[in-house]
């Protein structure tokens, strides 16, 4: 099991460290979908910045230049994600180890991310925790640090330490994280615009059957948002009761199936009304709506302005 970070939902302040060679894909999968959690709350939820060791613009793998907030002196904040990617075992200098040794006490979470649980491990600040890597590295990330519970997961959160094994794995954890600090729903819908099932949900449902079955519920209402089934017969189709469902439901995502399924149409609402210049009646019809009023309606109430005036802000 995962031992999930408790931190307040306060806005979180993420500081990223990136060494030449990052990868574009694994910063993508981390700072994207922050973005769009703070976008469908309307809320900043979330907020980050680019670091460097000593504050110089670096490339990633595939060349895109990024020219940082600051150096790693300067940060501090929730927590601090190290992203090295590759390259990284000619990073194992004194002033790294040094530099993310006098960061640990500035942030409440030290985050590797990729390959960057090796620099955390070369500075000592792994020792006694379990954590992965890059899958790849995996078994010499063992040997190198004995002192390392090395585990063959997706991500692993131990106390006040995270590691996290590659770009796809990113955006897991960041759904786990919203899913755990803010509203389970929140990290569906960021989930929903990404066009992924499997992250809607925490990682570490996965472990319960009753995540599963939560999991498998959630996937039916996906496939069928123009044409919405009843509570009866999602349940059906996953293989129980409606009373479990609904049971099942409130407990890992704080609501009811229909506020959960209501939540999925909504976003392929503004998914429609944002990126396509389909009709307001169209819209409705393929989000399972009777008519355009009753869709109104209920997007006012969830995003708290109209379709219409939505679209005319996204093409002003």
């Amino acid at each position: 099991m995962q031992s999930s970070p408790k931190i307040d939902a306060e806005t979180q302040n993420f500081d990223i460290l990136l060494f030449d060679n990052f990868s574009n894909h694994c910063l993508a999968n981390t700072v994207e979908p922050l973005r769009a959690a703070n976008t469908l709350s309307r809320a900043p939820l979330y907020r980050w910045r680019f670091l460097t060791m000593d504050g110089a613009a670096v490339a990633s793998s595939s060349g895109m230049q990024v020219a940082p907030h600051g150096p790693l002196s300067e940060g501090q904040g929730t927590a601090l994600m190290i992203m090295p990617s590759y390259g990284f075992r000619g990073l194992g200098g004194w002033d790294i180890t040094r530099g993310l040794r006098a960061a640990a006490s500035r942030y409440t979470y030290l985050a590797g991310l990729d390959t960057g649980s090796w620099l955390l491990a070369s500075a000592g600040l792994l020792d006694g925790y379990r954590a992965t890597i890059h899958w790849e590295e995996l078994v010499g990330f063992a040997e190198a640090f004995p002192n390392v519970d090395a585990q063959r997961e997706r991500f692993v959160i131990d106390r006040d330490r995270i590691t996290c094994s590659g770009a796809m794995a990113a955006f897991d954890l960041i759904m786990h994280l919203i899913s755990e600090t803010h509203d389970p729903l929140l990290s569906v819908a960021v989930a929903q615009l990404f066009m992924t099932r499997d992250s809607a949900r925490s990682h570490s449902s996965f472990s319960r059957t009753t995540g599963r079955t939560v999991d498998r519920a959630i996937s039916v209402m996906q496939e069928h948002l123009e044409h919405p089934l009843t509570v009866r017969d999602i349940a059906q189709q996953v293989g129980c009761t409606q009373r479990t469902l609904e049971q099942r439901m409130r407990v890992e995502m704080n609501a009811t199936p229909q506020a959960v399924y209501r939540r999925l149409r909504l976003i392929l609402v503004r998914k429609l009304v944002s990126d396509t210049d389909l009709k307001v009646t169209e819209i409705a019809a393929r989000c399972g709506y009777e008519n355009a009023s009753a869709m109104t309606r209920a997007f006012k109430a969830e995003y708290g302005q109209t379709p219409r005036q939505l679209r005319s802000q996204s093409h002003a």
